[in-house]
């Protein structure tokens, strides 16, 4: 998924300015921490219906492009 902007907003009037599913109060951070605490889609889906699966894509795709453009600065 190259454009997660169709599905990701950044609002600082929402969750604090964290990025979310557009419409919703859904975090990125929390779709990626359901997944990594062993979540699978389906059960996202199914807890979250108002998701589909490609805002779990966007999330992926968000997270790996800020991995891609973050520079680590030696002290």
């Amino acid at each position: 998924m190259q454009d997660f902007s169709t599905y990701i907003s950044i609002d600082p009037e929402r969750r604090f300015g964290k990025p979310c599913i557009k419409g919703t109060r859904i975090a990125v951070s929390g779709i990626l921490k359901w997944l990594a605490s062993g979540m699978t889609q389906e059960d996202i889906l199914h807890d979250y219906p108002m998701l589909k699966k490609e805002h779990i894509l966007a999330a992926f795709a968000f997270a790996a492009h800020r991995e891609s453009i973050i520079k680590i600065v030696a002290a």
